[in-house]
């Protein structure tokens, strides 16, 4: 897209579907869905139609016999499901707060943020046919969306975007274990996370999404005050999570700071590297159709094929 979506204007659109939309569609020219990419076709059966359907897909005939409008539903040899995994403990609720453009009232934090591109990458997927789910991560209430298809489920997933709430701390694996037997199926899985832990769970969390019949895409949340650290004098910093509160000095603190953003940025990297992960930093300062862009370039450049990301 020549001209990007500044996120800040986007928020003040309150209609979620209306967002997602007007930051998805123009990457939807060009990009060729996977029923085109040689992906055997099957007639299966006819369905009501629903708002949202492709007119291509009426049968005008039975129409004709009926007068009721019914759509053909295609089954594919090799089907995708396409699972956003979001991070809903506290530390998602960061937002920039030493940068001029970002003091109003509307600007996103990194939950909100994450909220929208999932929004937007399953509008992609569902536009390509893929089955999409959603599982919400807290340890104190899993949000969970069992994948299918289609426009109205899109919006259910939206409804359950609405309804998530960030919590406290991450999940323990013991508490997602049964939503995560639903990943069964060949799926691309993205993981939505600041990778703000404790020790090493959200890792390993991941390490164990990636089976082999899975892709896992790791999208990291970062902002400008957390990657440029532009503070002045005395500033005090609380860790959103265990509300631990520390008094520092920006000058003195800044490259002590960078330098350990640094160290922990490449173990990150390096963690999900040994679990076979790519991971994809993502700026919430920056506009969110810049990100989806930037991402699915990236994609393309890879030379995969499957699900949302597909070029």
């Amino acid at each position: 897209m020549e001209k990007f979506i500044d996120p800040k204007t986007l928020a003040r659109v309150k209609d979620m579907p209306l967002i997602a939309k007007t930051v998805a569609e123009g990457f939807l020219h060009g990009l060729h869905s996977s029923r085109q990419r040689g992906v055997g076709i099957e007639f299966n059966q006819y369905r009501a139609y629903e708002p949202g359907d492709e007119l291509g897909r009426i049968d005008w005939k039975l129409f004709a016999r009926s007068d009721r409008y019914f759509v053909r539903e295609a089954e594919r040899e090799s089907e995708i499901e396409v699972w956003f995994l979001l991070d809903a403990s506290a530390s998602m609720q960061l937002k920039s707060e030493n940068k001029k453009a970002s003091q109003t009232d509307d600007n996103w934090d990194k939950f909100d943020y994450a909220k929208h591109l999932v929004a937007s990458l399953a509008y992609i997927a569902q536009k390509q046919g893929d089955s999409i789910g959603f599982l919400g991560l807290s340890c104190d209430e899993i949000s969970f969306l069992p994948a299918a298809n289609g426009e109205r489920h899109w919006r259910k997933l939206l409804q359950k975007l609405t309804c998530t709430k960030s919590g406290d701390q991450f999940p323990s694996f013991e508490l997602l274990h049964r939503h995560l037997n639903q990943l069964r199926k060949p799926s691309l899985v993205f993981v939505l996370s600041d990778f703000h832990q404790r020790q090493s769970e959200i890792t390993e969390f991941i390490g164990k999404l990636n089976t082999l019949n899975s892709e896992v895409v790791a999208l990291q949340l970062m902002c400008d005050d957390e990657l440029v650290f532009d503070f002045k004098g005395a500033v005090r910093f609380k860790d959103l999570e265990t509300e631990e509160e520390v008094l520092v000095s920006a000058g003195s603190a800044k490259e002590a700071y960078l330098q350990t953003l640094e160290n922990y940025q490449k173990s990150i990297n390096e963690s999900l590297l040994q679990r076979n992960v790519g991971c994809f930093q993502i700026n919430i300062d920056e506009p969110l159709d810049a990100a989806l862009y930037e991402y699915l370039k990236q994609r393309q450049r890879a030379g995969s094929g499957a699900g949302a990301g597909a070029g």
